[in-house]
């Protein structure tokens, strides 16, 4: 039997069906620059697991997950249901505190469809603005004992997919591989029930338009970090990061 495509091969083998979520995939099997791939079972990203059905909660335990690194705004967490969690769960705001009066350019953006453009320009300012978050969520990784780690945020895509990009190259993952990694979130299921609670078009048009996972756009931020900082283990190292912490940073995903 043929080889599936390399895109393909990655998908049917990262993929995780954990029930009640739709964007969830192990960062093991990325190739790394240096020969061989990252290590599979040991960091897992994923969209919100407070969605996980009953089944959805055991698939995450037969996975052997001890700790969950949640990156969203406290207000997210407030519209969780209730459940006892029996793993250790740790918050960590990426994105700092939620500013309801926060307004961007994203309509100039729609209006010249450039979701790619939106995005490069997003993704730097969060990467500039909140380098300490990005620190303290990769110390709570760094920190975790034996297990497995998922880390998330509300969709699996931007704070979820700069925190993968960072660990990937951390990893010495390329950052063609990374870019490839991020698009894949394209092809999960989406979450339309989101779209659809819009009060109006205007917003559902803004929405829509969230839901976009160029590939330019990472490519973009990860080269100009690496432009400003020289790597992105000097960004984290000047954000707090210790030498112990990047060095079982790296291993997590290093083949042994």
């Amino acid at each position: 039997m043929p080889a599936l495509p390399a895109p393909e091969r990655d998908t049917v083998i990262r993929s995780l069906e954990w029930e009640g979520c739709l964007n969830v995939r192990d960062l093991g099997g990325v190739a790394l620059e240096d020969g061989g791939e990252t290590r599979f079972g040991s960091l897992i990203r994923s969209d919100n697991v407070r969605r996980l059905t009953d089944t959805g909660w055991r698939e995450l335990d037969r996975h052997g997950v001890t700790r969950i690194v949640d990156l969203r705004w406290r207000e997210e967490l407030a519209e969780d249901a209730p459940r006892d969690v029996d793993v250790d769960v740790v918050h960590v705001s990426l994105l700092g505190e939620l500013d309801p009066s926060y307004e961007d350019d994203i309509f100039d953006y729609m209006a010249a469809d450039d979701p790619a453009g939106y995005w490069a320009a997003a993704y730097g300012r969060i990467l500039d603005r909140h380098a300490d978050n990005f620190a303290t969520a990769l110390a709570a990784i760094a920190d975790a004992g034996e297990g497995v780690v998922v880390f998330h945020c509300a969709g699996g895509k931007d704070r979820t997919g700069l925190v993968a990009a960072l660990l990937l190259r951390l990893a010495g993952v390329s950052v063609d591989e990374i870019v490839r990694d991020y698009a894949l979130t394209a092809d999960a299921p989406r979450d339309e029930n989101w779209v659809s609670s819009a009060p109006d078009e205007r917003e559902r048009a803004r929405r829509r338009f969230l839901q976009a996972t160029p590939a330019e756009a990472m490519r973009s931020a990860l080269e100009r970090l690496e432009e400003r900082h020289g790597s992105v283990e000097s960004y984290l190292r000047a954000a707090g990061l210790d030498e112990e912490r990047l060095e079982r940073l790296r291993l997590r995903l290093r083949p042994d």
